[in-house]
């Protein structure tokens, strides 16, 4: 019997390992599109076969899997949303695309990728879909509870995150006495972090969604031990993410990292 086949674009950091790995217990064979300068090369050890590509390469992207017989792909792990100014190089199948775009945000993007994959006849997966135990669970994750002055932080920077999240500009906050200090846009969350959590000077609350219209296979918030690393060295207070929405890599030492350092991470 043949072997079923998975595809998995790949972008950087540990969760196209973490797809990979587990595809491949579940006995499918894995059948990886590597993006040059975000992909670790390591993965080419994981895969069954691995097909490189520069930012921007869709023909080249499509016309790989569908030579593999690929009919299913899952995306998994990030491209810095920056590059798009200086690394991409676009095909015209991208260029065309790229420019029936009325924005240019992460989700149009993505859903218009994944409109030229359907095209092709090829469905994309939720990007959970080998790793179901990831998202965060409703409650206080940490030792530490927020106090009635965090939690009041929590609900305003949940109002605020939902209505930038609404206008697909990110999913991340910075917040101290009801009072913003960082909006995330282009730059990611750990930057975001770090210019809120100095101009709080200490204890600043982080609160992480997904966008009210986010489409759940793809782009979901995630967190993990360099979230944490973050937040040590703006010496910040909360990080608040929405529940079984949200990815946590790493959550067992990135908890015990947060425990040492009396932070509160908390799923709400």
């Amino acid at each position: 019997m043949e072997a079923l086949k998975i595809g998995i674009i790949a972008g950087g950091g540990q969760f196209p390992f973490l797809c990979t790995n587990k595809a491949k217990e579940k006995g499918y064979k894995t059948y990886i599109i590597a993006h040059k300068g975000e992909t670790d090369p390591e993965i080419e050890s994981h895969a069954d076969f691995c097909h490189w590509v520069t930012l921007g390469q869709l023909g080249s992207l499509i016309n790989t899997l569908k030579k593999w017989g690929i009919s299913s792909v899952i995306f998994a792990g990030a491209i810095e949303k920056k590059r798009i100014f200086k690394d991409i190089i676009p095909d015209f199948r991208a260029l065309s695309l790229w420019k029936s775009l009325r924005a240019h945000h992460d989700d149009s993007i993505l859903r218009a990728v994944s409109g030229e994959l359907l095209k092709e006849g090829i469905e994309v997966l939720p990007s959970t879909f080998f790793l179901e135990k990831l998202p965060v669970s409703k409650g206080i994750i940490t030792k530490k509870k927020p106090d009635d002055n965090q939690m009041e932080d929590i609900l305003f920077g949940l109002d605020i995150a939902k209505k930038i999240g609404e206008l697909d500009i990110g999913q991340c906050v910075v917040v101290k006495d009801k009072c913003v200090l960082a909006v995330e846009c282009i730059e990611g969350t750990d930057r975001t972090i770090t210019r809120g959590g100095e101009l709080a000077g200490g204890g600043a609350v982080i609160v992480k969604i997904c966008k009210p219209n986010q489409d759940s296979r793809f782009d979901l918030p995630s967190i993990g031990l360099k979230t944490i690393e973050t937040m040590i060295r703006v010496k910040a207070g909360v990080l608040a993410v929405e529940s079984e929405k949200t990815l946590f890599f790493d959550m067992e030492k990135a908890v015990e990292l947060a425990d040492k350092n009396g932070f509160v991470i908390i799923g709400v």
